[in-house]
């Protein structure tokens, strides 16, 4: 995990994104472990297979912490995952991938409330 966190620190519009102090604060409040079930939720909902709107599933807005870790992570739509990650947009996700996506996820929101 360390490599791919190497790699996207070194791209500037992934690392250009931050939690704000309100989504740290939602963190903190609503805990990780909450945060973690958002995460699979999302994956689940939006990556797990390829969606019409690939590529817009996931807001840019400071909306929810997940959103914007996604974005941090490349983990955003199947384009991102294809190219940082090389997983076909068309395959369907695994468990064992939805759960190292969602690592990832919460690897980054964890770094950020720090």
């Amino acid at each position: 995990m360390n490599e791919i966190f190497e790699r996207l620190n070194k791209s500037k519009f992934r690392s250009s994104f931050h939690l704000n102090n309100k989504m740290k604060d939602y963190t903190r409040i609503k805990g990780l472990d909450e945060i973690k079930k958002h995460a699979y939720d999302f994956v689940n909902s939006r990556l797990k297979n390829k969606q019409k709107n690939d590529g817009k599933q996931t807001p840019m807005k400071q909306v929810h912490p997940v959103f914007i870790a996604q974005h941090a992570t490349a983990t955003c739509c199947r384009g991102c995952m294809y190219k940082w990650y090389h997983i076909s947009e068309e395959k369907e996700l695994s468990e064992k991938e939805i759960d190292y996506f969602v690592s990832i996820i919460m690897k980054w929101i964890e770094n950020e409330i720090k």
